[in-house]
């Protein structure tokens, strides 16, 4: 059984024959890659990858509860699969019972697909979007730009399989395209990125059109000190920021104290109003372009989620509603701790409730701002209000009655999502994003441009 001899429901099945653990679930992820990338209007490479990934959980029960153990490995051949079993079957035994440990999930049906052989992509994905790439290239030549970049496509087919009867099955396409335009001499830096399922939503001359508008902008330079302004925050911008919000919004941790939603005195913050806005934070794996898995496929413990919870069905989530607190992140383990609903994490994330506006037509609506294109290099700084610092990147404009007027320096920012949230006085149209800083993580997203009266920005940075 080379890596690819075998099709993956086989795997799995047979990993779970091999099991000798009083529980044991298989996950199986069969992933193929294509891409592009390009520097000074050329293509330099482009090539397709294939991998598969076996993870095996072996659950063993004891006086003192049930310990776990994984251990993942890539290009299993069948000399190696009894081993990776019985690796994973000792790391149970010999680890102490798990926190988290549940009974496994049942009574799933079955994927009707669970048998098929997995989706693969293939250089075929960029069959109309390289054509119109290259057209891009003779552009932005004649224009007196530059452009570089990469197009990635990845599609991801997970099988999992346990013990208790679960055959679940799920095929994740995921396309990200990073497009920069520079200026020959390379003191102006435009950017802007799209995330995809197959490339037949993407058309990279019209993004050079709107690159070359931005270096046309950024001809004129105007220095700004570090202060608050009032800012345009691209729906990019506010991905990266409400997607750490999310990743932070664990119901245990915020129920420890620990976090900017636990309440003071104790408990959490579920049911505060968090905007005035009608905005509304959620996530759902039907969501029309933007669908992910159905349900949990967890490789390890930790954070807000668990092994245990493998196979569970996941549904629509709202985790702010009309600008209110709703839901906390939560596995059945910390559900159980905190009195919570269980909400396992998702892998997509939308903010609607804005008014149907384009951020073009905000941008005519602004006195005097800034109008950002993405941010950078986000940390953390304080957990209790999740206080985080970042850069501006690639293009930070000044607004004057209505129009754009010129580029101005980067910044480095400091906010919390959660207060952006709350000092928002405008929220624009709905669209799908990329975000920037996480997308080599969480690519699916949908979120309108927002203004903010006075967001801080900390001081000045270098960077272009």
């Amino acid at each position: 059984m080379s890596p690819r001899t075998n099709k993956p429901y086989e795997i799995v099945e047979r990993a779970l024959a091999l099991s000798r653990a009083d529980g044991c679930v298989v996950i199986a992820d069969e992933q193929s890659t294509a891409n592009l990338r390009w520097a000074g209007n050329a293509l330099t490479t482009n090539g397709v990858t294939r991998g598969r990934t076996l993870t095996v959980v072996a659950t063993v029960d004891g006086k003192e509860g049930t310990a776990s153990g994984v251990v993942s490995r890539s290009a299993v051949t069948a000399d190696e699969l009894e081993p990776l079993v019985r690796a994973a079957e000792a790391a149970a035994r010999g680890a102490a019972p798990a926190e988290d440990a549940q009974p496994l999930v049942t009574g799933v049906p079955e994927s009707p697909d669970f048998t098929d052989a997995p989706a693969e992509t293939s250089s075929a994905v960029f069959a109309d979007f390289a054509p119109a790439l290259g057209e891009s290239f003779a552009r932005a030549r004649a224009g007196g730009r530059e452009l570089y970049g990469f197009a990635n496509h990845e599609l991801v087919s997970t099988y999992v399989g346990t013990s208790t009867g679960l055959r679940l099955r799920h095929d994740q396409p995921s396309g990200t395209l990073e497009l920069n335009a520079k200026s020959p001499d390379r003191t102006r830096s435009a950017w802007a990125g799209r995330s995809t399922r197959d490339f037949r939503d993407v058309d990279p001359t019209a993004l050079d059109a709107e690159l070359a508008v931005r270096l046309g902008w950024a001809e004129r330079r105007v220095e700004l000190p570090a202060g608050r302004y009032e800012t345009l925050l691209p729906p990019t911008a506010v991905a990266d920021l409400l997607i750490y919000q999310l990743w932070s919004a664990s119901g245990r941790d915020a129920v420890e104290g620990r976090t900017v939603f636990s309440k003071p005195g104790g408990g959490t913050r579920v049911g505060e109003k968090l905007t005035d806005l009608p905005l509304s934070l959620r996530s759902d794996p039907n969501e029309p372009g933007l669908e992910t898995a159905p349900f949990v496929v967890a490789h390890s413990s930790g954070g807000d989620q668990s092994v245990f919870d493998n196979g569970l069905p996941v549904g629509a989530t709202e985790w702010v509603r009309r600008g209110t607190l709703a839901h906390l992140t939560t596995t059945r383990h910390s559900a159980g701790l905190t009195g919570l609903p269980v909400a396992p994490a998702i892998g997509n994330l939308i903010l609607d409730g804005g008014q149907d506006v384009s951020l073009e037509e905000m941008v005519a609506n602004t006195t005097r701002g800034l109008l950002l294109t993405c941010l950078w290099y986000i940390r953390e700084v304080d957990p209790a209000t999740l206080l985080l610092t970042g850069l501006t990147r690639d293009g930070v404009y000044l607004v004057e009655n209505g129009e754009v007027v010129g580029e101005v320096n980067n910044f480095r920012f400091n906010e919390s999502p959660v207060d952006v949230l709350g000092r928002a006085t405008e929220a624009g149209r709905t669209e799908k994003t990329l975000p920037r800083e996480w997308s080599d993580w969480f690519t699916r997203a949908a979120m309108p441009a927002l203004r903010v009266p006075d967001f801080n920005m900390s001081s000045v940075s270098q960077g272009v």
